[in-house]
């Protein structure tokens, strides 16, 4: 008993509790009173075996990422890897980003979040005191744009846009100074610029043309950002009920078990619901957040910061998708969305943040993620 004790010493039983509840709202939103429940059966196994993987990854002693040579080549396995996808990889919905497995599919570019945050933390917890020189930045750019790039181009230009809101928070949180700051959104926007001549296709553009005005096109590129707001407003304060809801269940709103989950929930379960979602989201973000602050390093600091930026980043992309107030990108809710790949990877991050409080200490000093 006392060494299980050791091995789960940096369970967080709120932050498990934020986690499955959110886990839970997700599913039974998946179920359906009319026709089969293929996406609510299949997605209760994919949580059993994320719920098995979230303590398995509290056992790990950590420390080990933040010296020798492991995160470095992680990244370069992920790279491998998302190169691999876009050579034999299933082409589903016009991307090619997964490999099918038969009884499931594996989805890269999820895993890739968690790496790049592990190699983020790594390279400004090691940097920390020299952080302001703007190489670091820059630096960091090239292993955030080696993944972005190649997730891009499957194309999932849901995970990219993640993808470079991790590198930024992660570049913000280390302690970026202000002109650095306004120089990375200046490339950013000659990038953008360029993207939009030469790379983008022509059915992103009309995504994010379309965000502008919703409606201007509700037979086409509009569809779904207008079905998701006519799913949201018809939920009211309670909802339609579990099971019950009409947009989402006789798949007006398509993809409602992934791209637009928020929408469906919102009509079943009404703003009362969406209120104690953002509760629970708020527990689990405000857990990650403490440890942030509390790490053993700034390793653990950053990482769980990382973590933290991932989700964030995720559920607001998503919120504003489905609301219609940015572009349809493909985004998942974290915990909530219907998938493995994704449910795994947010799992063992909130596992491998438990991990990290065993070694950490019992006082910290300071209010910045990065301390010296």
């Amino acid at each position: 008993m006392g060494q299980l004790r050791t091995l789960f010493g940096g369970f967080d039983s709120l932050l498990f509790i934020g986690v499955m509840g959110l886990s839970f709202m997700g599913l039974v939103t998946m179920y359906s009173h009319v026709g089969e429940n293929e996406f609510f059966n299949r997605q209760l196994l994919w949580i059993g075996l994320a719920t098995v993987a979230l303590f398995l990854a509290i056992i790990p002693d950590y420390r080990f990422l933040r010296l020798g040579n492991t995160a470095f080549f992680l990244y370069l396995g992920t790279v491998a890897l998302l190169i691999l996808v876009l050579i034999i990889g299933e082409i589903t919905l016009g991307a090619q980003s997964r490999f099918d497995f038969g009884l499931f599919s594996f989805q890269p570019s999820d895993p890739a979040k968690l790496i790049l945050i592990i190699v983020l933390a790594k390279y400004f917890a090691k940097r920390h005191e020299m952080i302001g020189d703007f190489r670091h930045i820059v630096v960091s750019g090239i292993y955030a744009l080696g993944v972005f790039g190649l997730v891009f181009i499957q194309p999932d230009f849901g995970s990219a846009i993640i993808l470079f809101f991790v590198w930024l928070g992660m570049v913000l949180v280390s302690g970026i100074k202000l002109r650095h700051l306004l120089t990375v959104f200046l490339v950013g926007a000659v990038v953008f610029g360029l993207m939009w001549q030469f790379v983008f296709f022509d059915y992103q553009k009309e995504r994010i043309l379309t965000f502008l005005d919703p409606l201007s096109d509700i037979q086409g590129a509009g569809y779904n950002a207008y079905q998701s707001t006519v799913a949201i407003g018809s939920g009211q304060w309670f909802g339609k009920g579990i099971g019950y809801g009409t947009q989402s269940k006789l798949l007006f709103l398509p993809e409602y078990e992934t791209d637009f989950i928020f929408a469906a929930y919102a009509e079943e379960w009404g703003m009362f619901g969406v209120l104690l979602l953002f509760g629970l989201f708020i527990v689990v973000i405000s857990r990650l957040l403490k440890y942030a602050i509390e790490g053993a390093t700034n390793f653990e600091r950053l990482f769980a910061a990382g973590v933290s930026i991932l989700f964030i980043a995720h559920f607001f992309v998503h919120i504003g998708m489905n609301i219609g107030l940015l572009p349809v990108t493909g985004t998942t809710v974290p915990f909530l969305s219907y998938g493995g790949s994704h449910l795994l990877t947010e799992f063992l991050a909130v596992g491998m943040v438990m991990g990290m409080r065993r070694y950490a200490p019992v006082r910290y000093q300071g209010s910045s993620v990065l301390e010296a």
